[in-house]
This record gives C-alpha cells, sequence and structure tokens, in this order.
C-alpha cells in the first residue's frame, strides 16, 4: 500500500479518539436506556398500555440502532490497531476520506456498500 493511501499517525489518533468519544456516549444510552422504565406497575387502561407497549417498541428499535453503531465502532477500532483501518473488507482498496469523514467506522467503500446492500436486499 503507497504512502499517500495510509492515513497519517495525526489522522488516525484524531478519529480514534473520535469514536472513542462516540463509543463511551453510546454505552451510556445503552446503559440509560436499558434500566428505564416506561409505567409505574400500576394497573394501566388500554390507552395506557398501548402507548407503553409502543414506548418499549421504539425504545428496543433504538437500542438495536445505538448497538448496532456501538459494535461498527468497536470494528473500526480494531482496525485502527490492526493496522487496516479505511481499508474496504472486500476489495481491499482505500475508502475515501470523504466517506471516513462521514461515516468514520465505515468499513467498505461506496462501491462495495452499495453492492452489500443491494446484495442483502435482493438475497
Amino acid at each position: 500500500m503507497s504512502k499517500e493511501q495510509r492515513k497519517s499517525k495525526k489522522e488516525l489518533t484524531h478519529i480514534k479518539e473520535e469514536l472513542q468519544k462516540r463509543k463511551i456516549e453510546l454505552e451510556q444510552d445503552l446503559v440509560r436506556s436499558y434500566s428505564e422504565k416506561f409505567s409505574d406497575d400500576q394497573v394501566q387502561d388500554p390507552g395506557d398500555q398501548a402507548l407503553t407497549s409502543t414506548m418499549e417498541s421504539l425504545r428496543s428499535s433504538l437500542q438495536d440502532t445505538r448497538l448496532d453503531e456501538f459494535n461498527r465502532i468497536v470494528k473500526a477500532l480494531k482496525m485502527i490497531e490492526e493496522g487496516t483501518y479505511g481499508i474496504c473488507v472486500d476489495c481491499e482498496l482505500p475508502i475515501s476520506d470523504k466517506r471516513l469523514q462521514l461515516y468514520p467506522d465505515a468499513t467498505r467503500c461506496l462501491a462495495c456498500q452499495e453492492a452489500f446492500e443491494e446484495d442483502k436486499t435482493n438475497g
């Protein structure tokens, strides 16, 4: 891999720090949301039951989304440690700087990500 394809140590340090900050935020959010209750365990009328059920469903969906992001961040941090950060896991070409700025936990270049999502949709 050529020198221009590799991230500088300073860039990687900055990216790692940002990923670690976000990882901590997600950990705190997940702990807080798992311990949160939407009802006070009292008898509820059907409207309250529907609202509680909806809120529980929404919280579960948000937890899943946060957990997915958390796992992607953990993977990106591991890739930084292994020296493979910024390299597409499919085609092994560099992921564009613009993509990594927007999605620092990206593991695929845009073309491979689109192909992956297409396969997932059709498969």
